[in-house]
């Protein structure tokens, strides 16, 4: 065990005495540290298919050759309508395949993640450049879908007035007992078109909505695994998962004046710009949101004092870039910019620059 790993697991042990163990936790089933949780993607089954619109004898009135004119209207709506299935299921087919792609590749990654490798393994970075595209694909998707919505969305308006246009004919003089016969087979035609785009419209809002929110996990998700790849070690899913709630605010003026009177979290000593703590720091701050989901963290750079004031600005200034890289690291593993805080501090505690974390 290394000496940032035992630093590390001593504070969060007393952390969960501190503040209790017994604060509501996460899922008891979820998987941590070195697992990923599989969140397929799910989108709708049905299709829409109109039945099509039967052809009338003509009459030879004006209301027969206004029938014609309303039928070949109906026509092309239904065409309309046969085009606008076949471009969603075209959207869903192509979406579930770079789902499907994309889920058995970031598997791939975790396997190999998970018995050990080399960090930033080029191969592992190729897959996970893979990845990202399959996503890419998926958010591509979305796109077409929010432009088939308008269309829908017209048709539905031009089924409307159509079937207005049907009803009001009825009471047109001149009509023959065909003209009105047929206006009923029209309008019948007519509302269960109405009732397939209402449908197909009603669909297509909750895909849409089901890979946009699909789109914003995994990413969330994939930019965990780059965490991982970088160190070589397994983490988990993105931490994103496990919050919910609001936290407390930071205190003001930052957590200086938290140092030497709680312990932190973690304990981060940069010995060069090779350190390797992510695994760690991800494991520690994971398993306080399992049990506290609304948690916050405060990130404070605590720089040694020096022996002039010229010393103490470069130590600070050194010192704080250190925590601005733990902020950034836990900002891609999927803590959103309001649980995070960053402050800086000198003092006479440390020998060395420190990157101290702790829960709020």
């Amino acid at each position: 065990m290394s000496f940032f790993q035992g630093r590390i697991i001593g504070a969060v042990s007393a952390l969960f005495l501190i503040a209790g163990c017994t604060t509501p936790g996460g899922d008891p089933g979820s998987q941590t540290g070195g697992g990923s949780v599989q969140s397929p993607l799910i989108l709708g089954t049905g299709t829409f298919e109109p039945e099509g619109v039967p052809s009338f004898q003509s009459t030879g009135t004006d209301v027969g050759g206004r029938v014609q004119s309303l039928r070949e209207d109906l026509v092309d709506i239904q065409d309309q309508l046969r085009s606008e299935n076949e471009t969603l299921q075209a959207q869903r087919q192509q979406s579930r395949e770079s789902a499907q792609s994309y889920h058995a590749l970031k598997s791939d990654i975790n396997a190999k993640l998970q018995v050990g490798t080399t960090p930033g393994n080029p191969r592992l970075v190729s897959q996970w450049n893979q990845a990202q595209s399959e996503l890419a694909q998926v958010d591509q998707s979305i796109q077409q879908m929010n432009s088939l919505s308008s269309e829908v969305s017209s048709t539905a308006s031009q089924t409307g007035y159509l079937l207005d246009s049907i009803r009001s004919t009825f009471g047109l003089s001149g009509a023959v007992d065909e003209d009105h016969a047929h206006l009923t087979v029209l309008e019948d035609a007519a509302n269960q078109t109405a009732v397939l785009v209402d449908r197909l419209d009603s669909e297509l809002t909750e895909d849409i909505q089901r890979q946009t929110a699909y789109l914003s996990t995994e990413r969330s998700n994939l930019n965990a695994l780059s965490v991982a790849i970088e160190n070589g070690q397994s983490t988990g899913v993105s931490l994103s998962n496990r919050i919910y709630g609001q936290a407390s605010a930071p205190p003001p003026g930052g957590a200086s004046s938290r140092l030497g009177q709680e312990r932190p979290l973690a304990i981060i000593t940069f010995q060069n710009e090779n350190t390797r703590y992510e695994p760690q720091l991800y494991n520690a701050v994971n398993q306080v949101l399992e049990r506290r989901p609304n948690a916050g963290f405060d990130v404070l750079a605590v720089a040694p004092q020096g022996n002039s004031e010229g010393e103490s600005a470069l130590a600070t200034n050194r010192t704080r870039r250190d925590g601005e890289r733990v902020m950034r690291s836990l900002a891609s593993m999927g803590l959103p910019a309001a649980r995070l805080s960053l402050s800086a501090t000198s003092s006479p505690l440390v020998s060395n620059g420190e990157v101290h974390v702790y829960v709020r």
